[in-house]
């Protein structure tokens, strides 16, 4: 199992410190899909994803927006 990313490890303190806001800006500009899956994967181990669950939903939100081809790219 590789190691969890940094920004992973931040927005699961912003959550775990009741800073829901912040946490859903960052999730909205998140880096990449393995990013978003380890912070679901960490928030998943220590329960807190159950009782956040606009967090729940955002993250899988921007998974499948990232997941999604791309039709057109700007230039």
């Amino acid at each position: 199992m590789s190691r969890p990313s940094v920004w992973a490890t931040k927005v699961a303190a912003l959550i775990k410190g009741n800073n829901s806001q912040a946490a859903l800006a960052q999730i909205k500009v998140a880096p990449t899909v393995r990013d978003l899956q380890q912070l679901r994967a960490m928030l998943t181990a220590d329960g807190s994803l159950a009782a956040h669950r606009l967090i729940d939903e955002a993250t899988l939100d921007q998974i499948t927006a990232l997941s999604a081809p791309r039709l057109h790219r700007s230039p």
